[in-house]
Formats: structure tokens, sequence, C-alpha cells
């Protein structure tokens, strides 16, 4: 009897072939668009009816049943109320942490329970393997390291990845171009999605308007040492290490240290002070490793795009990492992400409370 998955489908290229290398495989494939956001003017799906219809198409080609799930409430509780809330802390948030870990696995396994899957499947770049050390499930980096995908995935739990697999992992993502070619022409030339999926336009402060009625409100910029500089148009419109776009002159490049938002302030400060080579974290998940120790070595991340730096864990206390890197760092940004990295395996990570907890 073949095993069943479930595939999340978004009608792209990668999910596409994950659902033909599954099928390959032997497993009896089963195709899901979770449908999660719906903007005005815009049919039920996940963002718009195109994605769905795509996904639809490749199902239809591959011989595989498919359907459409809501998983609107989820995707507002668990990632948009997150994500807007963040902002008006004073936060960067990362929301397809949160959606993978909260809505995305959450729901397809959920699902899979329902009716009877084996696995759930996605597209990610990564790779779902044993820790040859600890022997735990952990996320390894994709042999493509242009696309890998493991910085937002490290929130996920041993049950989860347990019955995950992850079948483009292994491949350069020319190769799965070239794979879908198999399935359609059309896909297989399909381009990348990059924007936040709810936000397709990148406009975050107008999406903060039109959902919160948020208003611009205005306070001061100040220095490190709280001298006032000017004002600014409201804490939404700027994160950390930002330069460009700040709409005041000062005379000589300044950019974002911090926002405080009790006091309604942008903090701003030269190149030089915001490297920093502490990092505070909470809301931690260990994976490779069962539980984080003082001393321990890692990889360390701040962002997606950040180019890993070696760091040591200083102390686990209430909750609260404290995780030094040899070299400072750029831009620690509160809201953000700090992913830990054993080699090639995700250790785990926690949620940037900044480079102090004063």
């Amino acid at each position: 009897m073949h095993k069943k998955v479930i595939i999340g489908m978004s009608g792209g290229v990668d999910s596409s072939t994950a659902a033909y290398l599954l099928q390959k495989q032997g497993y009896e494939v089963i195709g899901v668009t979770m449908g999660m956001w719906q903007n005005k003017g815009e049919q039920e799906g996940c963002g718009n009816l195109s994605a769905v219809q795509d996904a639809r198409r490749v199902a239809e080609k591959l011989g595989i049943s498919y359907d459409v799930l809501d998983f609107r409430k989820e995707f507002r509780e668990k990632v948009v109320e997150y994500f807007m809330d963040s902002y008006e802390e004073g936060l960067t948030p990362n929301p397809c942490i949160m959606c993978n870990r909260y809505v995305k696995w959450e729901a397809l396994l959920q699902y899979a329970d329902e009716i009877g899957a084996d696995y759930i499947a996605t597209g990610h770049y990564a790779r779902i393997e044993q820790h040859p050390q600890t022997g735990r499930f952990a996320i390894r980096n994709s042999v493509t390291a242009a696309k890998d995908q493991t910085y937002a995935l490290y929130r996920l739990t041993q049950e989860q990845l347990a019955r995950t697999i992850m079948p483009v992992g292994t491949y350069e993502k020319e190769e799965i171009r070239k794979i879908a070619e198999n399935i359609d022409d059309f896909v297989a030339k399909k381009s990348d999605s990059q924007d936040i999926c709810f936000i397709p336009d990148g406009d975050y402060t107008a999406f903060l308007q039109e959902q919160r009625n948020a208003v611009q409100n205005t306070g001061d910029f100040v220095d490190l040492e709280g001298n006032i500089l000017g004002r600014h148009k409201g804490l939404m419109y700027y994160t950390v290490g930002q330069r460009k776009g700040l709409g005041i002159a000062f005379g000589k490049p300044m950019y974002v240290h911090n926002l405080d938002a009790k006091k309604n302030q942008v903090v701003l400060c030269d190149n030089t002070q915001l490297f920093s080579r502490t990092v505070y974290a909470t809301d931690l998940n260990a994976m490779a490793v069962a539980s984080f120790e003082k001393g321990m070595r890692f990889l360390g991340k701040i962002r997606y795009s950040h180019q890993s730096a070696w760091c040591t864990i200083q102390s686990v206390e209430d909750g609260v990492m404290e995780c030094v890197f040899d070299e400072p760092q750029r831009a620690v940004t509160p809201g953000q992400a700090l992913v830990l990295y054993d080699g090639e395996f995700v250790a785990g990570g926690g949620t940037i409370l900044g480079t102090s907890l004063s």
C-alpha cells in the first residue's frame, strides 16, 4: 500500500515539481492550496485566484486529487495580527517564520490526520535529516545556497519534522526548472515570488493604515545620548540599519539604531555604532540539539540574507539566550530571528530582543 502524502501547492515551480517528484517516488499524492489571504477584488485562494488555477492545472496534469483549504482564520490570527502588532511595538517581524510554524505545518498536519495521510510535503529548499550526533530531526541546508530556506524553518518541532518531506532540497534551482518541463512548460518558466503574500506591493505602511487605521504618530529623532535631531513620521516607517528615507538631512550619514516604542522615538547613530557582538533572543526552539547550554558554539544568522558567523552561547536564563559573536555584526534587529547552525544543520534559534536587556 502506497504511503499517502499531502503536498502544499502554490502553483509555482517548486511545489509543482515537489508533487511530481513525490509521485515518481511512489507516494499517493494529494495536492492542496491553502487559502490564507484574500485581497480586495480577488476570489478565494492563497492570495489570488491565479495561484489556485495554476495549482489545479498541475494537479490535473499529474492526475492527483486536489483541494483548496480555508485557513484564512488561522492565518489572520497567527500571522497578520502578529505582523501588525510587531510594527506597532517598534519591531521588525518575519511573517514567513510564523506562517510556517503555526499555519502551514499545524493546519496541514491536522488535515493529514483527518484524511489519514502519513506525511505532508512542501517545495522548500531544505532537507530534513536526523542529526548524526543527537539523532534528532533537523532541517539541513539545501544543496543550492542561493535558494536555501532553512532560516525561515527553525521553529518547526520534532513531531512536525518527523512527518515532513522536502523533495526539492537535494536539487539546484535550474535542475528543478528542468524537471518541471516534464509537467508543464508554463510552470517551468514561472518567476519566483518575492514579496510577503498578503502585501504583494510591499507597502507595509499602507497595509497597516488600511487594516488598523494606523495613523502617522509622529515623534522625535534622537541620537544615542537622547539629543533631539528632528521629527519622524511614525515608527512603522523605519527599521534598524535604515539610512535612506529618513526625510531629513543631518549633515552626515545617519542610520536607525533602534526604535523606542515607549517614548515613540527613532534613535539614530553613525555606521560604526550599528555593530554589536551580543544578541539576546527569546521564544527559543531547539531543533538539532535537545537544549541550548552555556559554551555551545554555532554559526549564527541574524537575518535571512546574513552571512552566518561564529558565536557562543553565554547564558540561557528564564527563556532568554545571550549569544556573543566572535566579530561584531551589523544592525541586529529586534523582531527578526537568531538562527543557529551546527554545520549544515539548524540547531534552533529564537526571536531577537536586541543587543541589551536594558
